[in-house]
């Protein structure tokens, strides 16, 4: 499976103070601020770059992410994420290994139903050590969507 490190999602109480923390001490450059809602699942987040490296930083509202952080507090990395250029190749990839794909909620994602709420085809590997989890993005989408949450508005 070909795959390139995209970046971390990182739990975070006040996305604005986190936002400007980063942008402060590295002069990174900060997304517009997105949301995420599905089956019970509400956060917000912005990507934040500094020379190539990305980070996510995401609020939790409801769902599982905001009883991790509760449980595991500010700061938890809970996820790496890679990008595929094929990602219908990476899930047929991972049902011959023998490994079920996930939706972000943990429940099985079947290959038809890649599609996520911001237009990105993604999915999860499921959760084996801990609260640690696996994203595959696909690359060409991923791109594009990281251009336009910087992308300037007007």
């Amino acid at each position: 499976m070909k795959l390139k490190f995209s970046h971390v999602d990182v739990l975070v109480k006040d996305l604005e103070e986190a936002c400007k923390y980063y942008a402060r001490v590295f002069s990174a450059r900060i997304s517009k601020t997105l949301d995420w809602q599905r089956d019970g699942l509400h956060v917000r987040y912005a990507i934040v770059m500094f020379g190539t490296e990305r980070l996510m930083l995401v609020q939790p509202f409801t769902g599982n992410l905001k009883a991790l952080m509760d449980a595991n507090g500010e700061g938890t990395i809970y996820r790496h994420c890679y990008s595929t250029p094929d990602i219908e190749a990476a899930y047929d990839e991972l049902i011959d290994a023998g490994v079920q794909p996930e939706d972000e909620n943990g429940k099985p994602l079947s290959r038809d139903n890649l599609q996520t709420p911001s237009g990105t085809r993604i999915l999860w590997l499921p959760k084996r050590f801990g609260h640690f989890s696996i994203e595959l993005l696909e690359e060409k989408e991923l791109e594009a969507f990281i251009k336009e949450a910087f992308a300037e508005e007007g």
